[in-house]
């Protein structure tokens, strides 16, 4: 093994440790007091982690620096390592959440959405986002009543994959490796599960190019061609942690989508629907999001046209 290869195994070991670590120890005390120990590290974090911080900030300016000042932006970025460090430690304490309840911290509306497009007994595909507590997000849905299953992409360490999906299990929901899962895909729809998807992210899935904060960003189309080939509904649903430390999730009417019988412009049009739904309650509330992460890294070769966002789906937050 070499010099190289030998000091990323132990990196990956010393951070394994510390996660185990940490999770007892979150596990092992009440939840104010889980929250706040994770707050001292998102706090620290921020500004120790030059490089997410920065990104933070950049990515921020590119969406809201003709409407926010450098101050604001910067406050704003801030607060989004703390709501992130706040879920993180609810994520963990999962398990014993569920114990307890979690609608004794947890709100909604619009859950009749998706109740009635569960009701059609097609499956339903959940469009969602690296926002708020996405992980008691799935919790709750079960909790509620909705079986559900979770496309996600492993962990760089297995060791730390088993962790995730161990909470994912207790908590009552199933996790679909992505990439790996094509059947299981396939029999839950039939079934009749709700398939959560995360498509806010630039990663190495088939997608397309459509507007995101007014710029080209690369975006998965599975949910699209999911619901095409098994008539699956598509409903928007997201939770945001609040100041009090409770959550509110908001659950959007089923997506209508076109069907011209053009294949590749009816993908990139419903696709931009997709988007314009995440960018529509990142909007409003741009503390939710991972800010850090390189949404706009690829960048296609040809413009794309413009797109007038519809923000249909926010019509009824506060």
């Amino acid at each position: 093994m070499s010099g190289k290869g030998l000091r990323k195994r132990i990196k990956r070991w010393l951070v394994y440790v510390f996660v185990l670590f940490f999770v007892r120890v979150l596990r092992s005390v009440n939840r104010l007091t889980a929250i706040r120990l994770t707050l001292l590290i998102g706090r620290i974090a921020f500004y120790l982690a030059k490089g997410a911080r920065n990104r933070t900030i950049r990515h921020l300016t590119l969406a809201f620096g003709t409407e926010k000042s450098p101050k604001e932006i910067r406050r704003l970025a801030r607060q989004v390592f703390l709501n992130l460090a706040v879920s993180a430690a609810d994520a963990i304490r999962l398990p014993i959440l569920v114990e307890q309840g979690l609608n004794s911290f947890v709100t909604v509306e619009g859950f009749h959405h998706l109740k009635n497009a569960h009701a059609k007994g097609k499956g339903t595909i959940l469009l969602s986002g690296h926002f708020g507590n996405w992980e008691l997000l799935g919790a709750w849905l079960v909790q509620n009543g909705i079986p559900l299953k979770v496309i996600a992409r492993p962990a760089y360490d297995p060791r730390l994959d088993e962790m995730l999906v161990d909470i994912r299990n207790k908590t009552g929901y199933t996790n679909i490796p992505r990439g790996k899962g094509t059947k299981e895909i396939v029999r839950s729809l039939k079934l009749g599960y709700a398939l959560g998807l995360l498509v806010d992210q630039d990663t190495k899935v088939k997608g397309v190019f459509v507007n995101f904060f007014g710029r080209p960003a690369h975006t998965a189309t599975g949910p699209i061609i999911l619901s095409q080939k098994f008539s699956a509904p598509i409903v928007p649903i997201f939770i945001r942690l609040r100041e009090d430390l409770t959550y509110h999730v908001y659950c959007g009417e089923e997506l209508s989508l076109e069907n011209t019988g053009d294949e590749e412009r009816d993908l990139i049009v419903n696709t931009q629907k997709c988007s314009d739904v995440s960018e529509g309650i990142i909007r409003r509330f741009p503390d939710q999001w991972v800010w850090m992460h390189r949404r706009w890294k690829k960048q296609p070769t040809l413009p794309i046209p413009s797109s007038k966002a519809k923000m249909a789906f926010i019509r009824f937050l506060p």
